[in-house]
This record gives C-alpha cells, sequence and structure tokens, in this order.
C-alpha cells in the first residue's frame, strides 16, 4: 500500500461525492465533469487500497472506511476554510493606536468604543491610556487626544475636541440638606490630584489646584480649606467622590454622562470656562489612513451628541 499522501483534489472530490452521495452533484459542486470526479475517486481508492463506495449512478452507497473519511476530510475542509479566510482578511483588518489622558479614557472614550467597533468591526483599537504625553513623531501611534496647552507645529493636524469648563462636584450622598452659598464647601474635605507624573506645561497643572481654581471663579471667600486624600490616579478620586467622600475638581464635559447618571452633582452651579481643551492630534503622514479618518469623524460625531 503506498505511503504517500494522496492529492487534495482526489480528497475533495471523494468528501463532495460522500456528502451529496452522488458523482454527478460533486461534479457541479467543484465546477468540473462527472468523469473527473469519477477517476480522482478511483485514484484515492488506489491509494487507500480499498473500496470508498458500493453501487453506481444515484444508487451510491459509502462504505465504512468512507464513513470514516467522511467525517474526518469534513471537518479538515472547514477548517482549511477557515484559514484561508483569515489569511484573505488579513490585510482587511487594521489596528489603530490611540494614546489618551487615562480620566478621559474611562469617563468619556471606553464607554463609547463599542459604538466605534460596531461601524468598523475590522479596525482593531488600542488604547494606550499613558500620564505622560507620547510622541507622535515615530509612528507607533496614529492619534493623540491631549489635554492642555497643544505645541502646534507645521506636521501636526490639530482637531478641537472640547473646551475645558472646571467644577466642584461631589456625591448627592455627600450633603444633607442643600446648600448654595461657595464658602459652605470649607466644611467639607477637597479630593486633589497629583499631576507631577504628568509632563503638562505649568499652564496646565495651575487649573488643577483648588486655590487656583477658587481664585479664577472669583469665589472672593476667606476660607480654611480642609484637604483630603491626594491622588495620583485621577480616576481614583473621581470613585472617592462618587463614595461621598468629598468634593473633587471636575470636567464638564467630560463627566457629563456621571452627572446626567445623577452620580454627582454641581451644588454651586458654578462652572467655569478655562483656557485648556481636549484636542485631538495627528501627524499628517497619520492622517492619510481611512482609519484615522473613521475615528475622528466618528468621535466629532459623538461630541456633537453630547454636546
Amino acid at each position: 500500500m503506498p505511503n504517500w499522501l494522496p492529492s487534495l483534489n482526489s480528497l475533495r472530490a471523494f468528501e463532495a461525492t460522500a456528502r451529496k452521495k452522488s458523482y454527478r452533484k460533486a461534479a457541479e459542486e467543484l465546477g468540473v465533469t462527472t468523469a473527473a470526479v469519477k477517476q480522482l475517486v478511483e485514484k484515492l481508492e488506489q491509494a487507500i487500497g480499498d473500496k470508498l463506495f458500493l453501487g453506481r449512478g444515484q444508487n451510491l452507497t459509502i462504505t465504512p472506511i468512507g464513513e470514516i473519511g467522511l467525517e474526518e476530510l469534513s471537518l479538515s475542509f472547514k477548517q482549511i476554510e477557515r484559514t484561508v479566510s483569515k489569511m484573505r482578511s488579513y490585510e482587511k483588518n487594521h489596528r489603530l493606536v490611540i494614546t489618551c489622558e487615562p480620566s478621559f479614557a474611562s469617563a468619556w472614550l471606553v464607554p463609547k468604543l463599542n459604538k466605534f467597533k460596531d461601524l468598523y468591526p475590522n479596525i482593531e483599537v488600542l488604547i494606550d491610556s499613558s500620564p505622560k504625553i507620547v510622541s507622535l513623531t515615530d509612528g507607533s501611534v496614529d492619534i493623540a487626544i491631549r489635554f492642555g496647552v497643544i505645541d502646534h507645529n507645521s506636521n501636526l493636524i490639530v482637531k478641537k475636541l472640547y473646551k475645558e469648563y472646571l467644577a466642584p462636584y461631589c456625591s448627592p450622598s455627600l450633603l444633607k440638606k442643600n446648600i448654595n452659598n461657595f464658602e459652605q464647601i470649607e466644611k467639607f474635605p477637597l479630593l486633589r490630584w497629583d499631576t507631577s507624573q504628568f509632563n503638562w506645561s505649568n499652564n496646565t497643572r495651575r487649573w488643577m489646584e483648588w486655590e487656583n481654581w477658587i481664585k479664577y471663579a472669583k469665589q472672593n471667600y476667606q476660607l480654611n480649606l480642609k484637604y483630603g486624600p491626594k491622588f495620583t490616579d485621577y480616576n481614583l478620586a473621581l470613585q472617592c467622590a462618587i463614595a461621598g467622600q468629598g468634593f473633587i475638581l471636575g470636567s464638564t464635559p467630560v463627566l457629563k454622562e456621571i452627572i446626567n447618571k445623577g452620580l454627582l452633582i454641581d451644588p454651586f452651579n458654578l462652572s467655569i470656562e478655562t483656557d485648556l481643551g481636549y484636542d485631538i492630534v495627528v501627524t499628517k503622514n497619520s492622517y492619510v489612513k481611512n482609519e484615522v479618518k473613521n475615528f475622528i469623524e466618528w468621535i466629532l460625531a459623538e461630541k456633537e451628541k453630547s454636546s
């Protein structure tokens, strides 16, 4: 008995004939003549050394050896089809690397990402929520969503996403009764965000300090501020505020969904416009990619919906 493998065409002809129980129907499926199918099956029988079918014409009966072959080959051909499909679609799948500040990623971007994936299932999105400003020049990142003061240069394309508005927020559970006088804030712990880990400019960082925010808000009170914990991760400070452990300075546009859910409130109705904001930044080389254009178009549309 030969120990070499029979041809793939012989195996395919046998599998189709066994499944259809007809040389003619197998030939129609494979796009060849009935005679060619019969010849390929005979070659396979010669290689195996045994009959695979009994009978003729429309009365084919598969032998026990043929049954074994049909089951195994059907599974194998399905696996081959899946593999070839993956190989064909490989070039159609695109990876999109986005870097953004962690609090924006968790509070605004990530809850909406499923909408983008529904629109563009072949685009794989990787979110780099590093606190550091990642360089775009080496091509490892496609899109940056930057917070603060942007250093414009001729190689960058910058699109405004949000202007920044900051307000003091707290959980409804923190207030046992309504307050409307900002001076009353001194009764509560003020949660702080340690921004020293960020390579931001001083102009950006200054807005994150309570003393500066109070000055810019023109709240000319002589307050005895009571500070609560300080966090290097803004998301932890946010969870602390939601848990009713103090006030937090928060971005009105970024926290909008959390506010709408009633998890945080602005009891003073005191949101002030800053000279900061969130910007979409790409290089001119990245901007020519369809996946980059698709994402920018999508995120700007989402911004309009939530405004």
